[in-house]
């Protein structure tokens, strides 16, 4: 015999269930369509070889992953993109760190310093790239300015040992501002009262910033290092701006090494796998922060 669903079995079909589900479908849908699935092909084209042509793609297993790990540029560019990251994530953390304990300190004009400091950070990346562009030319105004002290100018684009300091001292510049307007905020949660106990106790201002500043921000100085380490593995269009890749590849990072290999060589396959790499460094990166950030609650 047949049983009849009570009460208790429904209960998921309640108001409030049918409500949440009628809002979450829009927002499930679009991440669907833009995110879930985009992953899922890009992944599957990783597979493959070929392009949108007559001849259309075809299976290759994992032969486009075993290209990258034999590749000589995939493993220089990815020497590139390590040098990039830990040259920008270092200063990009430490300057907006002592900066943001300054301006804590400062009562007067803080918010006019912290307005300045965060307009780069909402600048157009390809504005900015162009402008650093022009300073950083041979004939530009850096070059000027060193001539002054006599100093003879240096091809700073045209050489594969000053070309990629460019880049870096943009992208520190660029994301200075963010990790500093954050900092603040992680600096104003901690309670006052601990910095006056200190200064009661005899501590100096060095003692107060390593044993209460950096244990107070703690979860913020996690989400400001996967942030950043995040923004300068995805880093483009700088290198698309000013060296594009150049000199001798010497300024080529992944993700402008994926965009030519899909959209200059058509190498759909390869690029999806490059691709699907730095999305794997990038969850991992995730997961690190997850996994910290759980360890502070």
């Amino acid at each position: 015999m047949q049983r009849v669903p009570n009460k208790s079995d429904l209960q998921w079909l309640d108001n409030d269930t049918i409500a949440a589900w009628t809002f979450l479908t829009p927002a499930l849908l679009l991440l669907l369509v833009f995110a879930i699935g985009p992953i899922g092909y890009l992944i599957y084209l990783s597979f493959t070889t070929g392009s949108f042509t007559q001849e259309g793609i075809r299976w290759v297993g994992w032969q486009n992953y075993w290209r990258s790990i034999v590749s000589p540029d995939f493993w220089q560019v990815l020497g590139n993109t390590v040098y990039f990251s830990l040259a920008t994530v270092i200063p990009s953390v430490a300057i907006p760190l002592g900066l943001a304990a300054l301006l804590d300190r400062l009562k007067t004009f803080r918010n006019l310093l912290r307005t300045a400091y965060f307009i780069p950070s909402i600048a157009s990346t390809v504005a900015v790239g162009l402008g650093w562009r022009w300073l950083f030319q041979t004939d530009g105004p850096v070059n000027a300015f060193l001539a002054s002290f006599s100093i003879e100018p240096i091809p700073w684009l045209g050489s594969s040992i000053w070309a990629m300091p460019v880049l870096i001292l943009l992208s520190i510049w660029k994301q200075l501002g963010f990790n500093l307007v954050v900092f603040l905020a992680g600096l104003q949660a901690i309670p006052q009262s601990r910095y006056e106990a200190a200064e009661l106790d005899g501590a100096s201002p060095l003692q107060q910033f390593r044993h209460i500043t950096l244990p107070g921000l703690r979860p913020t100085l996690v989400f400001v290092i996967i942030t950043t380490a995040i923004f300068t593995l995805r880093s483009f269009e700088q290198v698309y701006v000013i060296t594009g890749g150049g000199p001798l590849n010497s300024t080529n990072i992944l993700v402008y090494y994926i965009y030519e290999q899909a959209f200059a060589l058509f190498d759909l396959g390869y690029a999806a796998a490059s691709a699907t790499l730095l999305l794997v460094v990038v969850l991992v990166l995730v997961y690190v922060q997850l996994q910290l950030t759980n360890e502070d609650e």
